[in-house]
């Protein structure tokens, strides 16, 4: 009678954990983005630099964005942080097997840019429940556009003494094409930061 409700009971467990693997295995798809958050992220994505490098990467989470100018500038911020920590990586291996102080002083710079960026996502997202326009909003507000910019002047120092002091040849211009993609993306996360700062919600 135990050996029979010993095997009842975990079979019966068996079967509940199989039921609950497979529900957490199901991905439900995302919601799809409605025309007009689309064009929100568009008209955005205008008053940037690079308008179609911003729609391109940003136009996959317009779903979450919606019409939301602060989720909008946290997502820029994000987009352009993942770009610029890869960078980071990519130089910091490169300057282990190169002797160049043009690459070792752009690793500092690049990880400048990454700590500043990092700063202002943090700070966006303490700022969930400031009303815009209000003081404190104003004060938050500007820090983050000075880190922003702070950042953007790190990854063109970079670019500066890599293009002054490096000889010519693929590795001088594989760091100024990967440091130039990422000044892209962070000069359009300022410029949409600026319109929230300017704008608010």
């Amino acid at each position: 009678m135990g050996s029979k409700l010993y095997t009842t009971t975990f079979l019966y467990l068996v079967t509940l954990l199989f039921i609950f693997r497979t529900i957490s295995a199901v991905r439900f798809p995302p919601a799809q983005p409605t025309t007009d958050d689309l064009d929100f992220i568009r008209t955005s994505c205008n008053a940037t630099l690079y308008p179609d490098v911003c729609f391109t990467s940003l136009a996959g989470y317009a779903s979450a964005v919606q019409d939301n100018p602060a989720r909008l500038a946290k997502l820029a911020i994000g987009v352009s942080l993942s770009r610029a920590k890869y960078t980071a990586a990519y130089l910091s291996k490169l300057s282990r097997r190169a002797a160049s102080a043009a690459v070792h002083d752009c690793v500092s710079n690049v990880g400048d840019a990454v700590d500043q960026m990092r700063g202002s996502l943090r700070q966006l997202r303490e700022m969930n429940h400031r009303r815009p326009g209000a003081p404190a909003f104003r004060f938050q507000m500007s820090n983050v556009q000075t880190w922003m910019s702070a950042a953007l002047t790190d990854e063109e120092t970079c670019t500066d003494g890599i293009t002054e002091e490096m000889e010519d040849g693929e590795t001088k211009t594989a760091i100024c094409d990967r440091v130039a993609d990422v000044k892209r993306f962070t000069s359009n996360a300022l410029a949409l930061v600026n319109t929230y700062a300017n704008n608010g919600a």
